[in-house]
């Protein structure tokens, strides 16, 4: 159970409603459906409802059906007899099995072929089935919980779904909601993977994210959903790299920085500067004068311009430019990593 709260962490309005609902079907031994978009947390949701079921101390098995071909899913779900096939020595014992007493997590319902779904709608009207290469009937005592991010009426409209199937498989659905949805947990599951990262690491302290950080985290679309979340502040952990600074950068897009590096590094002639302005001169920051005008991004572009008239001042030195500008020699270096400046040489570093 302290697994499961330990994961789904939030307290937004989408996520109470979804566990709510969860909670109020974990008495009832019947199947249910969860539907949610690729990294929204089926798999942890079909979890909790099986952790909050009578069956809590029965085992928890699961299987993703579409990561392996229809052959090897009916083996791995009913078992099969030694010499059923080509290189079954022994006999195996199927999930369905393993989980007598306790639930079975079926990913990705939808894949699953016409066939193999004839044979688990019987299990799940008779509680029997046959390995395969077998004829010994055997009977389970399993509940079914599905997952799914496709429209299963519209496949079963198409041909591609048992619609007796999913009548059997949908005593009720659970929607999980996109991160998107979710706009209240970001921060939160932002900062519950920056911790773990910075453990893995070694780091003594997670500093926490900047304002400008945590305007990225909140801003992006987030598709993958928490999958992607996790990913991308592991990342800008990682990428950071300074253990002593909040992180101000979050790497959502890694082949772009890399490509921004391979150019750089190659040689390749960099596009021309800009013509150099005073960089209090706001006017100049404003588009030619032009009004409105984006306050944050003249900040940005003034900040930018100062690091590097002091460091062209201070012969690229960063320690001298810091001096310069009134800053501590691990203030410059965070401002620098802000701004993705480099200095042409190592000189008084």
């Amino acid at each position: 159970m302290e697994k499961i709260q330990q994961n789904m962490i939030g307290e937004s309005p989408a996520l109470m409603a979804a566990l709510d609902h969860l909670s109020s079907l974990a008495s009832i031994d019947r199947p249910v459906l969860i539907l949610g978009e690729r990294g929204t947390g089926k798999e942890l949701a079909a979890e909790r409802l099986h952790f909050l079921s009578p069956r809590w101390s029965g085992v928890f098995v699961k299987i993703n059906c579409g990561a392996i071909t229809e052959t090897l899913l009916e083996s791995e779900l009913f078992g099969h007899e030694a010499g059923a096939f080509t290189g079954a020595t022994k006999q195996h014992i199927g999930r369905f099995e393993r989980a007598d007493n306790g639930t079975l997590f079926l990913d990705e319902l939808g894949t699953m072929s016409l066939r193999l779904q004839e044979k688990l709608l019987r299990l799940i009207e008779y509680g029997e089935f046959e390995r395969v290469g077998g004829s010994k009937t055997l009977q389970v005592d399993v509940r079914i919980i599905a997952a799914t991010n496709a429209d299963l009426p519209k496949l079963a409209d198409a041909g591609k779904f048992r619609w007796d199937l999913l009548d059997r498989m949908t005593f009720d659905v659970v929607r999980l909601p996109p991160l998107r949805e979710r706009q209240g947990d970001i921060a939160e599951l932002a900062h519950h993977f920056a911790v773990k990262m910075v453990a893995e690491l070694g780091w003594p302290l997670f500093r926490g994210f900047s304002e400008v950080a945590l305007e990225a985290l909140m801003t992006h679309g987030w598709p993958g959903n928490i999958r992607e979340l996790k990913n991308v502040v592991e990342r800008s952990v990682y990428r950071w790299g300074d253990q002593e600074s909040p992180i101000d950068a979050v790497v959502i897009n890694p082949f772009h920085s890399f490509d921004q590096d391979t150019r750089n590094s190659q040689g390749k002639q960099e596009p021309p500067e800009e013509p150099k302005t005073n960089p209090l001169d706001t006017k100049a920051q404003t588009s030619d004068g032009v009004w409105p005008m984006d306050l944050r991004q003249a900040l940005h572009r003034v900040e930018h311009d100062w690091l590097t008239s002091a460091l062209e001042e201070a012969n690229q030195s960063q320690k001298i430019a810091a001096q310069l500008l009134g800053l501590s020699y691990d203030q410059m270096r965070s401002l620098m990593r802000k701004h993705g400046l480099r200095t042409r040489s190592s000189r008084g570093l």
